[in-house]
C-alpha cells in the first residue's frame, strides 16, 4: 500500500521527522527531518527497515533531490550519555526541525511520544515511517548517514564489525567489547549481559 503523502486536509508545510542508531551500544544517534511537496507522490519510499541496502542508498539520492528541504543531525555518545537516549531522540529530531531551511507549519513525529522545541504543531504517529512518505524519507537519511558514520569507524576499530552490525549489540559485537573492551565511540551509559568494569581506550 502507498505512504500517505501528507497528513492534514489542508495544504500545510508538513516535515517528516524520524531518528536512527537508538538501541546501539556505540555510535551517535541520527536524526532527520524531511519536507516534501503537499502532493508529493513516490511508490517506492519506505520505511528504512522495508527495504534494502542498495534501495535505501538510491532512495536517499532521490530523497535529496526532491526534497523542499531536508536536515540531518547527530547526537554524540557524550550526550547521550549525559541526557539518556530518549531524551537524545527528542534533542536530536529538534535540531533537526530547526535547522530546515523552510520552516515547517506540522509536524510529523515517529513514535508515542515527543518534547517539542519548537513552536510548531505537532503529531505522534507510532510506526509513522510505515504511514507517511516524509516520515519514511527521514528514517532513510537518519538511518544512511549514520551507517556511512559506522562505517568510516570501522576502519579506525574493525575488531568491532561496526561496518557489520553499526554499532548495535550483535553477539559477535558484545563479544567483542569483553575482549578488547569500549573505544571512545561505546556509549558509556549502555550495558550489556554479563558486563564487568570494561577499560576505555585512552
Amino acid at each position: 500500500m502507498a505512504l500517505k503523502s501528507h497528513f492534514s486536509n489542508e495544504e500545510r508545510i508538513e516535515a517528516g521527522c524520524d531518528e536512527a542508531g537508538r538501541g546501539c551500544l556505540a555510535g551517535p544517534l541520527f536524526a532527520a527531518a524531511v519536507v516534501f511537496p503537499y502532493h508529493y507522490v513516490n511508490g517506492t519510499l519506505n520505511d528504512s527497515k522495508q527495504v534494502s541496502k542498495i534501495q535505501r542508498e538510491a532512495l536517499r539520492e532521490t530523497i535529496l533531490k526532491d526534497a523542499i528541504s531536508y536536515s540531518v543531525i547527530s547526537i554524540l555518545e557524550s550526550e547521550i550519555d549525559k541526557i539518556n537516549i530518549l531524551n537524545a531522540s527528542f534533542k536530536g529530531m529538534n535540531r533537526a526541525i530547526q535547522s530546515l531551511t523552510v520552516k515547517p507549519e506540522l509536524l510529523l513525529i515517529d513514535g508515542n511520544c515527543f518534547v517539542n522545541e519548537t513552536d510548531v504543531d505537532y503529531h505522534c504517529i507510532v510506526k509513522g515511517d510505515a504511514k507517511y512518505l516524509s516520515i519514511a524519507a527521514a528514517s532513510i537519511l537518519a538511518k544512511t548517514f549514520r551507517d556511512d558514520y559506522m562505517d568510516n569507524l570501522d576502519a579506525e576499530f574493525p575488531m568491532y564489525g561496526w561496518k557489520q552490525n553499526k554499532g548495535y549489540p550483535t553477539k559477535a559485537h558484545q563479544e567483542a567489547i569483553l575482549k578488547y573492551g569500549r573505544t571512545p565511540y561505546h556509549r558509556k551509559s549502555f550495558q550489556i549481559k554479563s558486563q564487568l568494569k570494561l577499560e576505555f581506550y585512552p
